[in-house]
């Protein structure tokens, strides 16, 4: 009987202590439980309030831009509607002194006027000018042949061979009887050989028969052509007077051995060939 009791006050010590530590888990996990809820309270807390201070300290920045600017209104006050626009009288009663003349602050605008107006003046007299002198130039540089008015004789010499288109004539150093669209003009090396009239040089070219070769426009479709030439003076593009030196006698070419040194001298009319005795005054 003894035994029985005290198995069964044992385990009613055990189901008090079970209970116990039941209680104590459940109590210690309350605890945990309220501690975790109490660190979450208290973060939240601190961030409403750094929210709150940043908040307060932008609305304080913005406050301070607006001040100035409020300032600033309450010094400069706002033009009205007659000043901005103002009416035609008004303007030139402000620009107008009270003896009637112009405002000083208008005379830089009236001097600067009158020098560009005289600038303006001065840039067309000169295009004027140029274009008188264009035109001089372009006159003085027409062309415009005459045969009723002659040409002068290129070279003094005799004609030791005439023109010829018609029948043929004999060249000694060829042995040959041949057309002769020119005139031969004996002359020395060296001799001067002038412009037979104005003209405009349009070809320099070197011929195996007739050597250095220059042909002159005259105009009119009329050219002069000289050959048996050295040491030209003017270049292809350049205006000739009559009388102007245009090269020297060369050392004849061999076609013209036998004749000697000479002028080859030739007139085309729309490069057809012509005597050029026609037109020697």
């Amino acid at each position: 009987m003894k035994k029985k009791g005290f198995a069964a006050f044992l385990r009613r010590k055990e189901y008090v202590i079970a209970g116990a530590l039941v209680v104590a888990a459940a109590v210690g996990t309350t605890v945990v439980y309220t501690n975790n809820q109490e660190k979450e309270r208290q973060q939240i807390e601190m961030e409403l309030a750094e929210e709150q201070q940043q908040e307060q300290q932008e609305l304080a920045a913005a406050e301070a831009e607006e001040e100035p600017a409020a300032e600033a209104s309450s010094v400069i006050p706002p033009k009205s509607t007659r000043q901005e626009s103002g009416t035609s009288a008004d303007r030139i009663e402000e620009q107008l002194t009270p003896e009637g003349g112009v405002a000083e602050s208008e005379k830089p605008v009236e001097e600067e006027t009158e020098k560009l107006a005289e600038e303006d003046t001065e840039k067309k007299e000169n295009v004027a000018a140029a274009k008188q002198a264009t035109e001089t130039a372009a006159a003085r540089n027409e062309l415009h042949f005459s045969p009723e008015e002659g040409i002068d004789w290129p070279l003094e010499g005799n004609v030791i061979l005439n023109y010829s288109m018609d029948a043929t004539v004999h060249f000694v150093t060829l042995d040959q009887y041949k057309y002769n669209p020119a005139v031969i003009i004996e002359g020395e090396v060296n001799d001067k050989v002038c412009s037979v009239a104005k003209g405009k040089v349009v070809s320099i070219e070197n011929n195996e028969v007739t050597g250095c070769t220059m042909t002159v426009d005259l105009g009119d479709g009329y050219s002069a052509i000289y050959g048996q030439l050295k040491e030209p003076n003017f270049a292809v593009g350049d205006y000739v007077e009559a009388g102007h030196i245009l090269g020297y006698v060369a050392e004849p070419t061999k076609y013209f051995s036998v004749e000697g040194s000479n002028l080859y001298f030739a007139m085309e009319k729309d490069g057809q060939p012509m005597d050029p005795m026609e037109f020697f005054e």
